[in-house]
């Protein structure tokens, strides 16, 4: 019997404005179209010159009409749509649909293909439990298989829902839609357009520099050097959720130019010894560094996922020869979401898969779930947020007592031994007693809370950090700290940012480390 996972099902519902788009036909193609009884299901129009205008159905093309495009029918069309800027792409004010265009060698048109943009609500319900666990996401998939449409749902969700700070770096207006005004789908993430698609590499760093995102959604990583803005967004501590060119895991393994997102694959020749040891040749393949990306969504279809919840793990593991087994997930006709297939590694639902172990107060409370819903009783939200934002654990901020597993509360309170903590203990809720609302005690008691063990290295990092940033603010010369870990490199890139320095990471790994120099 498959499991199934409650994940708060909504309503599916869309929205197409397909009547702005029918406004921009020609009369004689739009009264066609419109004749048709499943107008709802529309796809696409193609309209090439020469050629009988033809509209895509999911399950069927038909021609509209006998007689073929003409070059008036086609600049009907373009006078009434925005521009096309460099990569062929219009659209209509306040839509999410496109037009693309195809030239002649002199530049003219003489092609387009209109696509139906819609914002489907309620999509990610599928996935809600991965994108609420704070860690970054990369979806693969083929074209028209809902990979964008979920990127607008999962910045709408993360924006309005859990209030964090989403900038949309938006190439084409794909995700957010033509014009000045994003459309409203987006909920209330910010959206930075893209003037050319070789820029985009370049406004994923601006949106780190300037703008302080706490998530940064991406449609379409295609390159290597859109691959390595993203390795430095997530270095910075900035959740990622993007999509890139592949179907699969082992696509994007063998894919040179995007082999980074998963940590990059190198031969190493291995001693006599240790290659004996594994029973393998000296050589051997095996991941550079730790991936960009913590999970890995395969979309098969709009409504079956094959989702890898710990990427390194797996990439290390296929290295070997093991092939890859994800948790399969659909949703099925009574649209509850059921796992048809689990996992060979430890369970996403399970506290191994995070690296943190259920935790047991004194009073005898339950066992910490994965993702963690923490609810601070007289410590700061904003100190909390960025705790668990910096240590990238699976949790997040609960307005009220009755959705906690876990409780955070000043000692004060707890002497006055109020009403709310006594209330806590009876639903058996953990609470864990800071004496000072300072960010070091509130990190402090979430390593706890997840289990992170001891900090003597971030110590460490974070005082060689200290000391080459007093050495550039003294000399003004450039400093080279030693290399690090990603987490660790992610650390001191904050710390240089709060003395107004640049820091940058350089060097390979095992070898990469942070430098640290004056505007």
């Amino acid at each position: 019997m498959p499991d199934k996972i409650a994940l708060g099902l909504k309503q599916l519902r869309v929205t197409d404005n397909l009547d702005k788009l029918l406004e921009v036909l020609p009369p004689k193609i739009r009264k066609s179209i419109e004749e048709q009884e499943d107008i709802d299901d529309l796809l696409e129009i193609v309209m090439d010159l020469g050629r009988e205008p033809e509209v895509r159905f999911p399950l069927r093309v038909i021609q509209l009409s006998d007689q073929p495009i003409k070059a008036d029918d086609l600049t009907y069309v373009v006078e009434r749509v925005g521009s096309f800027g460099a990569d062929n792409r219009a659209g209509i004010e306040r839509t999410l649909h496109r037009i693309s265009a195809i030239r002649n060698r002199q530049g003219r048109i003489v092609g387009l293909t209109c696509r139906i943009g819609r914002a489907v609500y309620g999509t990610i319900d599928i996935i809600r439990d991965v994108v609420e666990g704070g860690r970054s996401i990369l979806m693969l998939g083929r074209p028209g298989v809902g990979k964008t449409t979920k990127l607008r749902e999962v910045a709408r969700i993360l924006s309005d829902e859990f209030k964090k700070r989403v900038i949309i770096v938006d190439t084409s207006n794909e995700i957010a839609g033509d014009g000045d005004i994003p459309h409203p789908a987006i909920g209330h993430a910010r959206r930075m357009q893209v003037v050319t698609p070789d820029q985009q590499h370049a406004v994923m760093i601006e949106a780190v520099e300037n703008h302080m995102p706490e998530v940064i959604v991406i449609d379409e990583i295609g390159t290597e050097a859109e691959a390595f803005a993203a390795r430095t967004i997530a270095e910075r501590g900035v959740m990622l959720v993007a999509t890139a060119h592949g179907n699969s895991l082992e696509n994007l393994m063998v894919n040179p130019t995007l082999a980074d997102l998963v940590g990059g694959i190198q031969a190493v020749t291995l001693s006599d010894e240790e290659a004996r040891r594994r029973g393998t040749q000296k050589t051997v393949l095996e991941r550079k560094a730790p991936p960009t990306f913590d999970v890995l969504i395969e979309i098969i279809e709009m409504d079956k996922l094959a989702i890898h919840h710990d990427v390194a793990n797996i990439v290390d593991k296929m290295l070997r020869g093991a092939p890859p087994r994800p948790e399969i997930r659909v949703r099925n006709v009574q649209g509850e979401v059921e796992v048809v297939q689990t996992t060979d590694l430890a369970s996403h639902a399970t506290a191994e898969t995070f690296g943190i172990a259920h935790q047991m107060d004194t009073s005898g409370a339950a066992p910490l779930p994965a993702i963690v819903k923490i609810f601070p009783y007289g410590v700061s939200r904003s100190r909390l947020e960025r705790a668990l934002r910096e240590l990238r654990v699976p949790g997040y901020i609960s307005k009220e007592l009755g959705e906690a597993n876990a409780v955070i509360a000043l000692k004060v309170h707890e002497r006055k031994n109020l009403s709310v903590l006594q209330d806590a203990k009876k639903r058996g809720l953990p609470v864990y007693v800071i004496k000072s609302n300072t960010y070091a005690q509130i990190a402090s008691v979430v390593r706890d809370i997840f289990n992170l063990g001891e900090s003597n290295e971030e110590q460490a990092a974070i005082s060689a950090a200290e000391d080459a940033i007093a050495k550039v603010l003294e000399t003004g010369d450039a400093q080279e700290l030693l290399p690090q870990t990603s987490y660790m490199r992610r650390l001191q890139h904050q710390l240089a940012e709060k003395f107004d320095l640049i820091s940058e990471s350089i060097g390979t790994e095992p070898y990469r480390r942070v430098r640290i120099f004056r505007p």
